[in-house]
């Protein structure tokens, strides 16, 4: 081992908590260590062809660095990030926070799954908090070209034909400057430096947010909080996969053991290097999935830790469908609608459907409109090209050879070559996500991550989602499509929720309602592995608001986490 260094507060991953937390420690003063996996993205670097997307995975022991996580278990899948800004990078930009109601009390002694400790009014403070830093702005329907977004029009039409209001959520992207009207591509201006040192512009419209923003128009956690943090003297350490944690027997603390791999291009051929660092205290905010498979790699250096560890496994109650070739009623005939689902954000707007009521058995969620890159959409139109391809030859070429000439002029021969666009353009994905069942356990086979999720327990929840996107690709004149995973009886998520849940006492959760750790002081978790149940909402916002609170009981023991 070399260049064992000691820190005050050491921070494992740089998500929506491990940011938070590495801002308002460094803040307050405190040495800071963020130990990131993945490298850093400036803009213009997420990769966009075949050859740089084949690398885009995290996949160390291939030598590859990638953005992406992608995790296979047996019922359920799940995606994850890895770079600096975490989750940021890749999500769709909502910024919601967790229904009042939402936050349950049930009995978890006679067949109840979720207690929340907190209060959504104890979190309100630190909602607040969060939203000044990250700085939502809402899709500017109101400005051209913005208006012209027909994915949203198309969802609000489908949600008021149900009877249902449509909304557009806070989203965390830089439509325009402070006092201007919005406009693509804009410089986006008075901002502090940020870590990369590059200029960000307003949103061009181009549905890339999941596949990492190339032009700095989403207020990603690398331009906000960790470059905050760094001004204040964070030290952020990229390539660096943490395997190994223990508290210290006798100087007190936590020791931190990590890989030094070489993810950024100057660093390229050498190997791995195995380095250390000690803290006086250690904030793990690697994901769910992170954080818990972290802790379940080393439980045997952490022999008091709840026997909660790996249970309240959720996936948010996340659901993709679609409405394909969507339809509209013109002068009394159906003709195909334009949706074009690569225009705009990914995310413009949203339904929420409520708990149900007066007998029902449903649970509470939100539907979400959605969109993909517009290479995408190319790739959804190749099946349709073959025939119009084969009748230009025919009708044109085929003239030309037996002395026959058509009109020069080729224009409109050509645009019939790409036919309806029926597939392509006429497509609305469906994102729903609310109150499933967080009834999975995480747990470790033959040394390798498992999870014990079923979908059964969270039937009606999914029925009554499906019913309702169902419902929505009717209204549009569409074909109803479920995700190809649900028929081979699986699903993925993007919000992998629990395995580290808080709770009242250890016989309850493995932290407290401030992010501590039974049993162990000075060991905090502060990422979507605390969530006792599902946020329901999207819960990015509510893992920083949490890291707000969870900062404020380390800063200031006394005030019980308050700022």
């Amino acid at each position: 081992m070399t260049d064992e260094t000691h820190f005050d507060a050491v921070i494992v991953g740089s998500g929506f908590g491990g940011s938070v937390m590495a801002c308002r420690l460094a803040a307050a003063g405190q040495r800071v260590c963020l130990l990131e996996r993945g490298k850093a993205y400036p803009p213009g670097s997420f990769p966009r062809s075949p050859h740089g997307m084949r690398d885009n995975f995290w996949l160390p022991h291939e030598g590859r660095y990638g953005l992406y996580d992608f995790w296979s278990f047996h019922r359920i899948h799940a995606l994850v990030a890895s770079g600096l800004g975490g989750g940021s990078l890749i999500y769709a930009n909502v910024l919601l926070r967790k229904d009042e109601k939402w936050f349950v009390s049930e009995d978890l002694e006679h067949g109840g799954y979720e207690h929340w400790p907190i209060t959504r009014a104890e979190l309100d403070p630190h909602y607040d908090a969060v939203e000044q830093v990250l700085r939502p702005q809402r899709y500017p329907t109101d400005h051209e070209p913005y208006r012209s977004t027909s994915k949203t029009r198309a969802f609000a039409d489908a949600a008021r034909a149900l009877g249902m209001e449509p909304f557009l959520p806070p989203l965390a992207i830089t439509f325009a400057n402070d006092g201007d009207s919005p406009v693509p591509g804009e410089p986006i201006r008075g901002e502090p430096p940020n870590l990369h040192g590059r200029t960000r512009q307003t949103c061009r419209l181009c549905g890339e947010c999941d596949f990492g923003c190339n032009y700095g128009s989403k207020n990603t956690l690398d331009f906000n909080y960790l470059s905050t943090a760094q001004r204040y003297g964070a030290e952020l350490r990229t390539g660096c996969e943490v395997i190994a944690l223990e508290p210290r027997r006798d100087a007190g603390g936590y020791a931190v053991r990590y890989r030094d791999h070489p993810v950024e291009s100057e660093a390229a051929g050498r190997d791995a290097r195995l380095r250390a660092v000690t803290c006086d205290r250690l904030i793990l905010a690697a994901g769910a999935i992170g954080s818990t498979h972290l802790l379940l790699r080393n439980r045997s250096a952490f022999p008091r830790i709840s026997k909660r560890l790996g249970t309240r496994f959720c996936g948010n109650g996340d659901l993709l469908t679609f409405a394909l070739k969507a339809t509209e009623n013109i002068a009394g005939k159906r003709t195909p609608r334009v949706i074009d689902p690569g225009h705009g954000p990914v995310i413009t707007s949203a339904v929420r459907v409520d708990d149900a009521v007066d007998g029902g058995t449903g649970r509470g969620f939100y539907l979400e409109d959605a969109g993909f890159p517009q290479h995408i959409a190319w790739m959804l139109h190749l099946p349709e090209m073959p025939r119009p391809i084969l009748r230009l030859i025919r009708r044109r070429f085929v003239w030309d050879w037996i002395g026959k000439g058509p009109d020069p002029n080729l224009g409109s021969q050509l645009s019939d070559v790409f036919g309806s666009t029926g597939l392509s353009a006429g497509v609305l994905p469906m994102l729903g996500m609310g109150r499933d069942i967080p009834n999975g356990n995480m747990t470790l086979r033959a040394g390798r991550l498992a999870i014990d999720w079923k979908r059964r327990k969270s039937g009606p929840y999914f029925d009554r989602a499906r019913r309702v996107s169902r419902d929505f690709a009717h209204a549009l004149g569409a074909r109803y499509v479920d995700d190809p995973l649900w028929y081979l009886n699986r699903l993925i998520t993007v919000h992998p929720l629990g395995g580290c849940p808080m709770g009242r006492n250890a016989g309850e959760g493995v932290v407290d309602a401030n992010g501590a750790v039974f049993g162990y002081p000075g060991l905090f978790i502060a990422d979507g592995s605390v969530m006792p149940g599902p946020v329901g909402a999207n819960p990015s916002l509510t893992i920083a608001a949490l890291a707000d609170r969870f900062a404020g009981r380390i800063i200031e023991p006394g005030r019980e986490a308050t700022r």
